[in-house]
């Protein structure tokens, strides 16, 4: 049998007119990189950048996909004239922020800047509410290539308002600029995101503080749970930045369930400060291989039973991702870890079917399965999988209604038998 192919339609397969649609060609995946945001908060200057950008390329990081380095909050003046454009802070950037772009390009990596649509930034720095067209043709010029945009001072203007009209900005320079909405799931961005921007903030900032806490992972987790439909190619539900301040079980859980629900992954932590053990997770190839996938379909929560839920994701091919997650406190020794039970009910395959299944974190397979599959986690902890059919199964039943909504989107059009509850899986 022939293998599934998937054409990928932007604008046409939302019924979006093209004019209104963010459509330059970026974010077919979900972008990956570095904020400065939450190691350094405003205090950023061009030689933490220069250090950070070229350990992102000595350890390994670039390579592994992290390309974008995005300054956060801080890069630019507290205020600008009344008709002038935005400014660098060139006490904090000497050299400027076109000659940094230059250097990160010549370095194989992309330029982010940050702004705000109300009349300050979080940290009181001067912001583009007003400044739209002028702010975005200054940042064209430059060689940005990210602008994440926040929603700090806001004014009673609508939320939509303000990031279509830097939306539009963006468009009429003709420079492809990622758009990143933070305005912290606040108007329901994800209805109408896919019309704005190439990602949307669900949840608000994973930590106010320098150091995030599980809670906090946790709760943006919660925040971003029964998203995924709105979630593909060209637009991205964004759970907010990858934290290094957990525990290595708890980081392991952070990544695999982030890069299964299609967030950017963008590194918020201080890169000359990550220990080895940090550095190799965050280039775990084969879970940053579930986040790019080409298909295209975000994951979302299928099956919860108290502390015990099961996180899934198809994959090109008919393969599943699929996060076990166990959110017990280990109070007592006894509960450290948990039998869990994974059932093919859970992520749509019929209970006959033979898979393999192989475990990312440790890139080896575990064997071959029908119907189920049991295993220890551990409390915080997550066992995160790749499910590959053996052969190619025609399944004619109706999928259970949640998973159907997981594996449904408004981006992907499938050129093969699975509109409805026709389904083929394929070897991948």
């Amino acid at each position: 049998m022939k293998r599934a192919t998937v054409a990928i339609v932007v604008c046409l397969a939302t019924f979006i007119p093209t004019k209104y649609c963010l459509d330059n060609g970026l974010a077919r995946t979900p972008p990956m990189g570095y904020n400065t945001w939450n190691a350094f908060h405003e205090e950023i200057d061009e030689k933490m950048v220069r250090e950070s950008a070229e350990i992102l390329i000595s350890s390994g990081l670039a390579a592994a996909g992290y390309n974008y380095f995005n300054l956060d909050d801080g890069w630019n003046m507290k205020t600008r004239g009344v008709e002038g454009p935005m400014a660098v802070n060139s006490t904090r950037f000497p050299s400027g922020i076109p000659a940094l772009a230059d250097w990160l390009h010549s370095k194989g990596l992309k330029l982010g800047v940050y702004s705000d649509a109300g009349s300050m930034t979080c940290a009181r720095f001067a912001a583009s509410l007003g400044h739209e067209k002028e702010d975005a043709k200054v940042f064209a010029e430059w060689g940005v290539d990210f602008l994440k945009y926040d929603n700090c001072f806001a004014t009673p203007m609508s939320v939509r308002a303000r990031y279509e009209a830097m939306r539009d900005a963006l468009n009429a320079t003709g420079r492809p600029m990622l758009f990143s909405m933070c305005e912290w799931g606040v108007s329901s961005p994800w209805v109408y995101g896919h019309e704005v921007g190439h990602a949307w903030r669900t949840t608000k900032d994973i930590s106010m503080e320098i150091e995030a806490t599980w809670a906090d992972v946790v709760e943006n987790l919660d925040e971003t749970a029964g998203l995924a439909r709105f979630a593909g190619p060209g637009g991205w539900n964004d759970a907010d930045m990858l934290e290094a301040t957990l525990t290595y079980t708890e980081q392991r859980s952070h990544f695999a369930l982030w890069a299964l629900i299609k967030s950017p992954l963008l590194i918020g932590a201080d890169l000359r400060k990550l220990k080895k053990e940090d550095l190799l997770l965050l280039k775990s190839r084969e879970i940053i291989a579930i986040n790019q996938d080409p298909l295209g379909v975000a994951g979302d929560r299928v099956w919860k039973q108290g502390p015990y839920e099961v996180w899934a994701a198809p994959l090109l091919g008919g393969a599943r991702a699929v996060v076990m997650f166990n959110r017990h406190v280990a109070s007592e020794e006894k509960f450290e870890e948990h039998n869990m039970t994974l059932h093919w009910s859970m992520i749509g395959y019929p209970v006959d079917m033979q898979v393999v299944v192989r475990d990312l974190y440790k890139e080896r397979d575990l064997g071959r399965y029908t119907g189920e599959l049991t295993e220890l986690v551990d409390a915080h902890g997550v066992l995160a999988l790749k499910l590959s059919p053996v052969r190619c199964v025609p399944v004619f039943c109706p999928l259970p209604e949640p998973v159907w909504e997981v594996f449904q989107t408004v981006r992907t059009v499938f050129k093969r038998p699975c509109l409805a509850c026709r389904v083929i899986y394929c070897p991948a």
